[in-house]
């Protein structure tokens, strides 16, 4: 029987990598996106291509109630959802009292919110049959706090220390939830964040590699998958917990810095 995976943000990078590799398998798809136009002819060519059946669903995941509003459309249609993949976020670089509140509120409900109440409605399904995959994106930025992107580092905080923790709970079942943490990588995300202008972007793994780990890693049912690192980042990660946290901060501050 294919498999389903239902992927938000599934129109650029990431989201779309994971729904081409998700395809090559075999696996139908339901596709959440902001753009009818992308999600459209993403279906057009992965039905195409692999015999598989893609349902597109156009949402704003910002909006509230969107997420009931997925939930609802994937069982009208009576679709059976497999691996629900949470990939849709973003963020912004700036002081945090000096951006517009308006965008950061809705990184909240789009990293946060949104990620959490797909969850909340899919997993009730996944614990009856007792079986299901999960995978939230989420980002090495959750391993330490992020000035300059304030906001987005603790919604990946958020996220990781979420899926970890309903992990744990599901320890008993057949389901299990991974947290893909990737750092930079080449996507939209650079250039809508402004990160494409700073040193943290200098080099960046591809949304190919980066997917693949996640989804590999979500088969797997492992706990958490760093993906998208230079030896010398792996290594300073690694360095983090022994560090001065004042000098660890202001190394991230200088590297989150845009340069014109």
């Amino acid at each position: 029987m294919k498999k389903t995976a239902l992927i938000t943000g599934a129109s650029s990078g990431i989201g779309m990598e994971l729904a081409k590799i998700h395809a090559q398998k075999g696996g139908n798809l339901v596709v959440v996106a902001r753009s009818t136009d992308t999600l459209q002819s993403l279906k057009t060519d992965l039905e195409h291509q692999h015999g598989i059946n893609v349902t597109t669903i156009t949402k704003d995941l910002t909006d509230a109630g969107a997420s009931k509003e997925v939930y609802d459309t994937v069982r009208s249609n009576g679709i059976q959802v497999d691996y629900l993949i949470n990939n849709a976020g973003f963020g912004g670089v700036g002081k945090f009292h000096e951006r517009k509140w308006e965008q950061d509120l809705s990184m909240i409900r789009l990293n946060i919110i949104a990620l959490t109440a797909l969850t909340r409605h899919f997993l009730p399904d996944f614990v009856a049959r007792n079986e299901g995959r999960i995978l939230n994106v989420s980002s090495t930025a959750a391993l330490v706090p992020g000035p300059l992107q304030a906001v987005y580092y603790a919604t990946k905080a958020y996220v990781t220390s979420f899926s970890n923790a309903i992990a744990e709970e599901l320890y008993d079942t057949d389901i299990t939830v991974t947290a893909l943490m990737p750092g930079a990588t080449d996507t939209d995300f650079g250039k809508v964040s402004g990160m494409d202008k700073t040193e943290l972007f200098k080099s960046t793994a591809s949304a190919k590699s980066v997917a693949q780990d996640g989804y590999e890693a979500m088969l797997k049912g492992k706990l958490n998958v760093v993906s998208g690192l230079g030896f010398s980042q792996k290594v300073m990660m690694k360095l983090l917990p022994l560090l001065p946290k004042k000098m660890v901060l202001r190394q991230i501050r200088e590297k989150q810095q845009t340069k014109d």
